[in-house]
């Protein structure tokens, strides 16, 4: 059974962002106020709090107390054990045996997804608060290939800030996704949308750069976005 949740987080929400499931994927995101963060909402909430956190700022441990918490549960749902995943050195979640896992957070919102490896090699999760026009248009350069860029110049331009959104949010997911895998990283102009739907949650990724043996360049993959209120969320499910 689920211990009960802090003050400074609101119901887990277990709601599946995406038109379509994927088999044998667990989700959950949760709301969150770091204002409402008190120490001992680690030990109550049964989430120990890393030593390299202890002091962090309110806003960083109300981040990774909220994302374990959506871990432990979505890890329930998947396996029947309520897991909480420690952290690696390079920051990264450490997954129990049997199952790989993203955890993502931006603003108040924090979600985490996971999945056993003998169906997927790995998933990516992110989330972004949608960005302004202005903004956008400055980290366009930085986040979007020169392919992408026309991609943006042709939409209408109420679109644009969705759409340098959802790529930023898309190339971090499939980094989660894929860094485990090839342990090499990677960067935003290293891989690229290579269609562009609107009104479609589904869209394909290329990689311009060979990351692995298994990885060349060239290497497609399947990517989901979806509006979350003010937010963006992504996802990489990369089949076993």
């Amino acid at each position: 059974m689920s211990l009960s949740l802090p003050a400074c987080c609101h119901a887990l929400d277990a709601s599946w962002p995406w038109q379509t499931a994927l088999s044998y994927v667990r989700s959950y995101s949760v709301r969150f106020d770091r204002q409402r963060l008190v120490v001992d909402d680690f030990i109550h909430s049964g989430i120990p709090l890393p030593d390299t956190l202890r002091n962090a700022a309110p806003k960083r441990q109300a981040e990774y107390l909220a994302g374990r918490l959506c871990a432990r549960e979505a890890l329930q749902r998947l396996t029947g054990t309520p897991h909480v995943p420690g952290m690696a050195e390079s920051k990264a979640p450490l997954w129990p045996s049997g199952t790989v896992g993203s955890i993502t957070h931006s603003g108040d919102l924090a979600a985490a997804m996971v999945a056993p490896t003998e169906c997927y090699q790995g998933v990516g999760l992110d989330a972004e608060r949608q960005l302004e026009l202005a903004r956008a248009e400055r980290l366009a350069p930085q986040i979007l290939t020169p392919a992408e860029r026309d991609l943006m110049a042709a939409l209408p331009v109420e679109q644009q800030a969705h759409f340098v959104t959802a790529v930023f949010s898309l190339k971090e997911s499939l980094f989660k996704a894929l860094f485990p895998l090839v342990n090499v990283r990677f960067y935003f102009q290293d891989a690229q949308l290579i269609d562009w739907n609107p009104d479609a949650q589904q869209t394909v990724l290329r990689l311009n750069k060979t990351l692995s043996e298994h990885w060349p360049a060239g290497s497609l993959l399947s990517g989901r976005h979806a509006h979350l209120e003010a937010y963006v969320i992504s996802l990489i499910a990369i089949p076993a």
